[in-house]
């Protein structure tokens, strides 16, 4: 991790003006295409859940803008960001489950499932304290919505990205889902999220390149 330098970096002036609004937070949610990514995860026995997750992280891990954080007056840029999802547990209640970031698919998947297992068992709303080096992630597997919004925090606003995809729908020989992207305008634009989507549907295109 290190701190950006705020005096020489291109983005001061539109860090500036939107640091002071009390709702900077900004969301675009659109469909994603799963054609080729469904028949390769089924192929190979992946649960859709995990490589979901694991290419949110994917794609926010290959963007700096993703990986930035305010604290206070500064912008810190982490070196890596890692996974923070919600788990449906019994009674319909959910849990928090973290899962470091690795780019192997194997090894994230891995410790991603035993990691899900017990936080079923062990369900938990516990954050680490001042962490701020994750991705906030949800499933609504059963609508296919077309606008999300998160609960955030507005004193102070944090810059987490927060990230939500929706249910599967079929059209003829297509498959796609909705994906909500929400993230901190003083740390980024519409055209860093619009570039978030390229990257992701790309991966969703070429699943061969990392499964």
């Amino acid at each position: 991790m290190h701190t950006i330098d705020l005096s020489t970096w291109p983005r001061r002036e539109q860090f500036q003006k939107f640091i002071t609004f009390s709702y900077p937070h900004f969301n675009l949610c659109a469909p994603v295409d799963l054609s080729a990514f469904l028949p390769a995860i089924k192929a190979r026995n992946i649960s859709p859940t995990v490589a979901i997750v694991y290419l949110i992280a994917r794609v926010a891990n290959e963007q700096p803008e993703f990986r930035w954080r305010i604290r206070g007056e500064q912008v810190v840029e982490h070196e890596l960001v890692h996974a923070s999802t919600t788990i449906l547990g019994k009674d319909d209640l959910f849990s928090f489950c973290t899962v470091p970031y690795t780019s192997d698919f194997t090894t994230f998947a891995a410790d991603a499932t035993q990691r899900f297992a017990y936080v079923k068992e062990h369900p938990t709303l516990e954050d680490e304290p001042g962490q701020d080096n994750l991705l906030f992630m949800t499933a609504i597997p059963w609508v296919s919505f077309t606008s999300f919004m998160h609960p955030i925090h507005l004193q102070p606003v944090d810059s987490v990205p927060r990230f939500a995809w929706g249910k599967f729908t079929r059209q003829g020989d297509d498959w796609s889902m909705p994906l909500s992207v929400q993230v901190h305008h003083a740390l980024m634009d519409g055209i860093h999220v619009a570039r978030y989507y390229e990257r992701f549907q790309g991966h969703l295109d070429q699943p061969e390149g990392y499964l």
